[in-house]
């Protein structure tokens, strides 16, 4: 059920395909409704960056009068603040730069710029501004539009915006952090999981979630590595890190929920299983799918509201503000079940271990709303960077707190109260002092 949940979450990210070199057709008919048809988005920095128009069918863009209008962030959000105020003719007007499209291709160098600012790319031509819409009844006029910031040496070749650079070379590192860590922990952790035990469930669950967060990475990395070269990248890999990480948050959310409610269920209930254990009752089942079930629900819905290949977004759509309201929801609901657990538990060991879980839980639900509070300190370019970025490497934290609390030889060998039978997950002692110190 949780990996159908997940794959219809992935349904909804194939209509996102954002792209910095952009194809289409120039739509006369949508450009009088809208009053402009929107091209194309970009946050252009330094000196040197280039927007670059190819077209087809040169003659009917001429005989429209066809252009392409620039505005900058300011004067594009002033105008649409106050829409009333401002005619037709008097929106065209008010454009930074005019590009008449007269020729097959055109380049324009945009003056320096100081700091990253948003451009607005608008379609329009002389049927735009008409009372009633006339039918212009000429060919398709295709585009392909290309933008392109300075790079390192200064030369205009560099496809990111200024709200996405970096991103290439963190997914690098973290596929790089994957891949040695994976070299070398991955033999004892097999060993581990294949002896079984109580644990088993957990550790295979946690690890399915921590191989879908690599994959996301290495999904983004390549996407990203693409799409420094043509600007364009492989939006359906895009698509499946996003569905990655959504899948990984299902896995997550459903293993924490279970575990805690089962623990304070049998605390209710003055039962005497191993705390440790996967609780399989129906009220903590049924309350884990009905969470995961909300929660897919709304990445769904904010996935459709957005237009970028990211996770995290810092627009506080509908969606995503009640996506953040449920993550709050299901950490105070936790706190209040911990906290119950740890205020009548004896055993000091026994409270340092709920305790400990109850960081990397909280760590991982609050992270979001966390980092996306701390994004506003920064500029509105940089929030979605400082999102995702910041929301990723707490949630490889929380995963490496939750792995060490389970693995912990001397914290199970207390918990579990198991210490007159061989521990299911014990390791050699010559393992012992490198994986667990």
């Amino acid at each position: 059920m949780l990996g159908g949940l997940a794959l219809l979450a992935g349904l909804a990210l194939l209509h996102n395909a954002g792209a910095k070199t952009v194809h289409g057709s120039f739509d006369s008919a949508l450009a009088w409704h809208s009053r402009g048809q929107h091209i194309v988005t970009f946050l252009f920095h330094g000196d040197q960056a280039v927007l670059c128009v190819r077209i087809t069918n040169v003659a009917a863009a001429a005989g429209k009068d066809a252009t392409l209008y620039l505005y900058q962030n300011e004067q594009w959000l002033k105008m649409h603040g106050s829409m009333e105020e401002y005619s037709c003719t008097e929106k065209l007007s008010l454009a930074q730069v005019l590009i008449p499209l007269n020729q097959t291709e055109y380049n324009y160098t945009l003056p320096q710029i100081v700091y990253p600012k948003a451009w607005y790319a608008i379609y329009a031509d002389k049927y735009t501004c008409l009372m009633s819409y006339e039918d212009p009844k000429s060919d398709d006029i295709t585009y392909e539009v290309t933008l392109l910031n300075p790079d390192a040496a200064g030369n205009p070749f560099d496809h990111f915006g200024a709200d996405e650079s970096g991103l290439h070379e963190f997914y690098f590192l973290l596929v790089l952090v994957y891949f040695v860590a994976a070299c070398i922990y991955i033999q004892a952790l097999w060993q581990t999981i294949k002896k079984g035990g109580p644990m088993h469930t957990v550790l295979k669950v946690l690890s399915i979630a921590l191989l879908l967060q690599a994959v996301s990475a290495l999904a983004n990395y390549i996407h990203f590595s693409r799409y420094a070269r043509d600007g364009k990248g492989v939006p359906f890999i895009g698509s499946f890190a996003e569905l990655c990480d959504i899948a990984s948050e299902v896995q997550m959310l459903y293993l924490l929920l279970s575990l805690c409610m089962g623990w304070t269920l049998s605390r209710m209930k003055k039962s005497q299983s191993k705390p440790l254990q996967w609780d399989s009752t129906p009220t903590s089942t049924g309350f884990a799918v009905v969470a995961v079930t909300a929660q897919v629900i709304l990445l769904v819905w904010e996935q459709f509201e957005e237009n970028e290949h990211h996770s995290f977004h810092a627009h506080l759509s509908l969606a995503g503000t009640l996506l953040i309201a449920l993550k709050i929801c299901l950490a105070m609901s936790l706190a209040f079940g911990l906290y119950q657990i740890i205020s009548l538990e004896r055993s000091t060991m026994k409270r340092q271990f709920y305790i400990t879980f109850s960081k990397g839980c909280f760590l991982w639900f609050l992270c979001h709303p966390c980092f996306v509070v701390i994004s506003y300190l920064f500029k509105e370019y940089q929030r979605e960077k400082v999102i995702t970025v910041g929301v990723v490497l707490s949630q490889s934290l929380s995963m490496v707190i939750l792995y060490r609390l389970f693995l912990s030889h001397s914290l199970y060998w207390e918990v579990s109260s198991l210490s007159s039978v061989t521990l299911p997950l014990t390791v050699s002692s010559g393992h012992r002092s490198r994986y667990y110190s």
